[in-house]
């Protein structure tokens, strides 16, 4: 595993779970607001080796409660698998963050995670706006096969102001009746970047609600 970056514990990432955090390097994607730039291109190496988070855990057994493999794109990885075997052996649960472009390995997966939460960057019709090319497709079935399964999952939309409400609508529609769908703020990386004023936010909220009513700012 290509390994990006490593958080030993972390309150926020995992809903109601103690977690360390596995970030992966590389990504199938390239949102311009991505906060994790150098992971993209694997730019950011980990000073940890796996067997340094591993024997890390093992000293955490009964303190921490989850692992997060996020990125970058952790889906990507050859050896994906293989880790979430092992911390399931461990003890720990998981959590996936994904973008969802690799339908046929995240229902492989599926039954061996705990908690998966996926990215929807825009409307389908607007979708490379923000990402570049992508496989709409793709996505669409990881939505499908989230929806259908019996874990917990989150979809997730990081709420920028070149995505419009008519776009928000969109992206309800096609969750409609998810368990649990949120609206992110982003953190702009120049002082002359906007965001969505909270008005903004309240209105698309009103709008999700509609299509998915467990859906929170975030």
């Amino acid at each position: 595993m290509q390994l990006g970056g490593f958080l030993k514990q972390s309150f926020i990432d995992f809903p109601k779970t103690l977690s360390a955090v596995i970030f992966t390097n590389g990504c199938n994607l390239n949102c311009w607001y991505c906060h994790n730039q150098q992971l993209i291109n694997g730019q950011h190496k980990c000073k940890n080796s796996l067997d340094d988070i591993y024997k890390f855990l093992e000293s955490r057994k009964g303190f921490l409660e989850g692992v997060v493999i996020s990125g970058g794109e952790p889906t990507l990885q050859y050896d994906l698998e293989a880790v979430v075997d092992k911390i399931k052996s461990m003890g720990f649960k998981v959590k996936l963050d994904t973008n969802g472009t690799n339908p046929k390995i995240l229902e492989k997966l599926l039954p061996k995670l705990n908690y998966v939460a996926m990215d929807i960057k825009n409307s389908f019709e607007n979708y490379e706006k923000i990402v570049g090319k992508v496989n709409i497709e793709n996505i669409k079935k990881s939505i499908e096969i989230l929806k259908n399964s019996c874990i917990d999952y989150e979809f997730r939309t990081t709420f920028t102001p070149d995505i419009s409400l008519s776009d928000i609508k969109e992206i309800a529609k096609s969750i409609k009746n998810a368990k649990c769908y949120f609206l992110q703020t982003y953190i702009p990386q120049t002082e002359n970047m906007e965001q969505n004023s909270q008005q903004k936010f309240d209105e698309a909220l009103k709008i999700v609600k509609e299509d998915v009513p467990n859906s929170y700012i975030r």
